[in-house]
C-alpha cells in the first residue's frame, strides 16, 4: 500500500474510534507541511493581485501564506473545528483583512472568483471536482494539488520533493504525516477551442479544425483545400499557437492569439520566399 493510502486509513480509524462522525467528510485532515506550501504557491507563482481558495482548508495555512505574498482568497471546509482554527491562525499572522474561512462543502461551493485553486485531497475527489473546475473557472486559472493527481487530466508540471525525516510514530488526529516524498501537481485551465475554425489571411482561406483532449490539442489546417503540416501546437490557458507549413509552396505560418469564447485573435507570421510578414489573425468557430 503507498505510504500516503496508508496515514489516510490511519486516519479514518482514529476518526471512528474517536466517535467524530467521518460520513460528512469528503476527506480526512493531514496537513500540508509548510515546505510543500511554499513550493505549491511558488509553482503556481501566487502574488499581489490572486485570489487563492483552497478547498479543505485545514488550518488555513495555504490561504494565510498566499495572503503574506500579497494575495487575498479564501478557504472551505467542512469541519468547524478547521475552520476555527484557520480564522485564529490569520490573526495571529496580521492577514484577516484579506483572507476567510467558510464551512462548506467543496462541491457546492462558488469558486468561480478564483485564479488560483490549491487543494490536498484525493485522487478519486479530484476527478470528482474535475467537471466543475473545467466548467466553472476561468481559462488560464491556476490549479495545484498536494500528492494527487486529476485521473486523466495530465499535468502540466509534476514535481516530487524528497522527505523532510520528520517521524510520525507517536502522530495524533490533526497533526502533520510526513511521507517519504511528496508530490505537487500544478495543471493550467484550458480553454475549449474544440471545432472547426475559419478565417481568411492574404486573400486565402483557411479552415481549422480541433480536436481536443483537455490542453492537449490536435489541429488539422487547410489552405485553400491545400492541408498543412503541423510543425508545433501549444494550448495554455485562453492562449494558443500553432506552426504550420504548406508543403506545396513552402511557405511557414505562425499564429498566435487569445480565445475568447468563439473567437481567437491574434497575429500571425508569414514566412515565405519574399520574406517575413506579420499580419492581423482573426478566426470565427462555426
Amino acid at each position: 500500500m503507498d505510504k500516503r493510502m496508508m496515514y489516510f486509513t490511519v486516519v479514518f480509524t482514529l476518526l471512528f474510534i474517536s466517535g467524530v462522525n467521518a460520513q460528512d467528510l469528503d476527506v480526512p485532515y493531514v496537513s500540508t507541511p509548510h515546505s510543500v506550501v511554499k513550493k505549491m504557491l511558488d509553482v503556481a507563482d501566487v502574488g499581489s493581485g490572486d485570489y487563492v481558495i483552497d478547498l479543505g482548508c485545514g488550518d488555513g495555512r495555504i490561504v494565510i501564506s498566499a495572503a503574506l505574498r500579497g494575495a487575498a482568497g479564501h478557504g472551505v471546509d467542512l469541519d468547524p473545528e478547521r475552520i476555527r482554527e484557520a480564522r485564529e491562525n490569520a490573526r495571529k499572522a496580521g492577514v484577516s483583512d484579506r483572507v476567510m474561512f467558510l464551512k462548506e462543502d467543496i462541491f457546492e461551493t462558488d469558486f468561480s472568483r478564483a485564479n488560483v485553486i490549491t487543494m490536498y485531497l484525493l485522487t478519486t475527489v479530484n476527478a470528482d471536482l474535475r467537471p466543475r473546475l473545467l466548467d466553472i473557472l476561468e481559462p488560464g486559472t491556476r490549479v495545484v494539488s498536494h500528492d494527487f493527481g486529476m485521473g486523466t487530466w495530465e499535468p502540466d508540471k509534476y514535481i516530487k520533493m524528497g522527505s523532510s525525516g520528520d517521524d510520525s510514530e507517536n502522530w495524533k488526529s490533526g497533526q502533520l504525516l510526513e511521507s517519504d516524498n511528496h508530490e505537487i501537481y500544478y495543471w493550467v485551465v484550458p480553454a475549449n477551442v474544440e471545432g472547426r475554425w475559419n478565417w481568411r489571411l492574404g486573400g486565402r482561406n483557411f479552415i481549422m479544425k480541433i480536436e481536443q483532449s483537455f490542453q492537449e490539442i490536435n489541429p488539422q489546417i487547410t489552405e485553400d483545400g491545400n492541408k498543412l503540416n503541423i510543425k508545433r501546437k501549444v494550448l495554455k490557458g485562453d492562449r494558443i499557437s500553432i506552426t504550420a507549413v504548406n508543403p506545396g509552396n513552402g511557405i511557414h505560418y505562425v499564429f498566435n492569439g487569445r480565445i475568447n469564447k468563439g473567437e481567437i485573435t491574434g497575429k500571425a507570421q508569414v514566412r515565405g520566399t519574399s520574406g517575413n510578414l506579420i499580419k492581423n489573425w482573426s478566426a470565427l468557430r462555426k
